[in-house]
C-alpha cells in the first residue's frame, strides 16, 4: 500500500519535466532582443540613432531605469527558457521576460511622472518613429509576444509528456501489485480467494481413466443401508 501511495507523487514529478528544446528558440530570440535593448542606447549615437545626447557609451540613471534593467530581466528570462527542462522554472523565466517587455512598452510613460527621460529623439520625423519603436514600444511588444508564446507552450501538457509520466509511474512489479496479483489469481493483498492455478486444476488422475460398465453401475447405484 505504501508503494501505491507514492504513485501520484511520481506522476506529478513526471509532469514537471519538459523537453529542453521547447523553449530554446524563444529563449534565444529573447536573449538577442535583450542585448539589443540594453546596448542600443550606448552604440546608437555612432549612427546618430538615439535619444538626447549623441555621445556613445554614456551611462546615466535614466538609461539604467528605461533600458538596462528591463534588458537584464528579458535576458535572464531568455536564458532560463534556453536551458531549463523544468516546467515551473521555465514558467518563471517566461513571466520575467514578459515583465521586462512590458516595461519597455510603458516605461517611458510611467518614468515621465518621475522626471526620468532620455531626451528628444535624434534625426527627422521618420527616424524618430523608428527610434521610438526600436528602443521601447516596438521592442517591448515583440518581447511580450515571444515570451507569451513560450508561456503558453509550457502551460500545455503534451501527449508524449503524459505518456512518459504514466510510464514512469507504472513500474512493473512495484506500483501495481493488485493488478499483478489479479493476473496471478491471488485477488490482491488480503484476499481469501483461491489461487488461479488451483481453480484451473485439471481432472484428477482417477477421473481420467476409462471406467468399465460395472464401475459406472456401482457409481450410479446409491449405497444401501445395513
Amino acid at each position: 500500500m505504501a508503494l501505491m501511495r507514492q504513485a501520484p507523487r511520481t506522476r506529478g514529478t513526471g509532469m514537471l519535466k519538459v523537453p529542453r528544446s521547447r523553449g530554446m528558440l524563444n529563449g534565444l530570440l529573447l536573449v538577442l532582443l535583450a542585448l539589443w535593448g540594453g546596448l542600443i542606447p550606448f552604440v546608437g549615437p555612432y549612427f546618430n540613432f538615439g535619444f538626447g545626447s549623441d555621445n556613445a557609451w554614456v551611462y546615466t540613471s535614466d538609461r539604467l531605469v528605461l533600458s538596462i534593467l528591463p534588458a537584464i530581466a528579458v535576458g535572464v528570462g531568455g536564458l532560463i527558457l534556453l536551458a531549463s527542462s523544468n516546467r515551473p522554472v521555465a514558467l518563471f523565466g517566461s513571466w520575467l521576460a514578459i515583465l521586462g517587455g512590458l516595461w519597455f512598452v510603458v516605461g517611458t510613460t510611467i518614468a515621465a511622472q518621475w522626471n526620468i527621460s532620455l531626451g528628444a529623439a535624434l534625426g527627422g520625423q521618420t527616424r524618430q518613429i523608428a527610434e521610438q519603436l526600436s528602443f521601447f514600444q516596438g521592442l517591448g511588444a515583440v518581447i511580450v509576444l515571444l515570451a507569451a508564446m513560450a508561456l503558453g507552450r509550457f502551460l500545455v501538457v503534451g501527449v508524449r509528456e503524459a505518456r512518459r509520466a504514466e510510464t514512469a509511474r507504472v513500474e512493473p512489479g512495484r506500483v501495481e501489485p493488485e493488478r499483478t496479483a489479479a493476473k496471478e489469481g491471488h485477488g490482491g493483498p488480503g484476499s481469501t480467494a483461491a489461487p488461479d492455478w488451483e481453480n484451473r486444476a485439471g481432472p484428477r488422475h482417477e477421473d481420467q481413466r476409462p471406467s468399465s460398465p460395472a464401475e459406472r453401475t456401482r457409481r450410479a447405484t446409491p449405497p444401501s443401508r445395513r
